[in-house]
C-alpha cells in the first residue's frame, strides 16, 4: 500500500467516479448489492493512503475499514441484511470519511504549488463531500422513514433507496434542485440546508485559496 502512496489522489477519485456512475454500466439491482459495496471497500482501502503519516488515526481508519468488510462479507455469505449491522456500517463510514474529507482537504489547501494531484484531492474533496451527505440522508431515512418524497420506484417494486438518495445528496450539494425529491421531515429538511451551505463553503474557500495559489505561482 505503501508504493501506491503518491498516487493516493488517483485511485480515491477514480473510485469514487465508479461508484457514482458505476450503474450506468451495470444493472442497477446487481450494482447495489454486489459491486457498489465492493467498490466502497476499495475506496476505503485508498482513503486510508492519506493518513499513512499519522499512526493512530491511521489505525483507526483500518479499523473501521475492516469493520465495514466483514459486515460486507456477512452480508455475501448470507444474503441476509440485519438492520442493526447495517447501522453499524454506516456509522462507520460516515465516520471514516469525514476523517479522510477532512486531511484531504488539510492537504489540498496546505499545498505550496498546484499541480495535477492537487486539482484531482479538490474535485475528490467534493465528491466525498456529497458521499457523507448520502450517509447522512440515509441514516435520517433509516431513523425516520418516509423522511424523503418522491423516491422511485423500480419495475419490480423494489425501493431503489441508495440510487435515488444518492442523487439527491448530489442534486442538494450542487443546490440544483430539481424538485423530483423532497425532504419532508424536519430532520431531513435541516440535513438538506446543511448539506447545501457546506457545499457553498467549499467552493467558495477551498476553491478560491486553490485558485489564487495558483494564480501566484503562474505570475513569478
Amino acid at each position: 500500500m505503501i508504493k501506491l502512496l503518491p498516487y493516493r489522489f488517483e485511485l480515491f477519485l477514480f473510485t469514487q467516479v465508479a461508484i457514482l456512475f458505476g450503474s450506468l454500466f451495470v444493472p442497477t439491482y446487481w450494482f447495489e448489492m454486489w459491486i457498489s459495496p465492493i467498490l466502497l471497500i476499495v475506496n476505503m482501502a485508498f482513503g486510508t493512503l492519506f493518513l499513512v503519516k499519522k499512526k493512530l488515526l491511521y489505525g483507526f481508519t483500518l479499523v473501521l475499514l475492516f469493520i465495514c468488510t466483514g459486515i460486507s462479507i456477512q452480508y455475501f455469505l448470507t444474503g441476509n441484511k440485519i438492520e442493526s449491522i447495517s447501522f453499524i456500517k454506516l456509522s462507520c463510514l460516515f465516520i471514516f470519511y469525514i476523517i479522510v474529507t477532512l486531511e484531504m482537504i488539510k492537504q489540498v489547501s496546505k499545498a505550496k504549488t498546484i499541480e495535477r494531484n492537487v486539482i484531482l484531492g479538490l474535485i475528490s474533496g467534493y465528491i466525498s463531500l456529497g458521499l457523507l451527505a448520502f450517509f447522512m440522508f440515509l441514516t435520517i431515512e433509516i431513523i425516520e422513514p418516509q423522511s424523503f418524497s418522491g423516491i422511485a420506484i423500480s419495475s419490480n417494486g423494489q425501493t431503489m433507496l441508495t440510487e435515488q438518495l444518492l442523487y439527491f445528496s448530489y442534486v442538494t450539494l450542487l443546490t440544483i434542485g430539481y424538485g423530483e425529491i423532497l425532504p419532508v421531515s424536519d430532520l431531513a429538511q435541516k440535513g438538506a440546508i446543511l448539506v447545501a451551505l457546506i457545499g457553498q463553503f467549499y467552493l467558495v474557500i477551498l476553491t478560491a485559496i486553490v485558485v489564487g495559489k495558483y494564480i501566484n505561482q503562474q505570475s513569478k
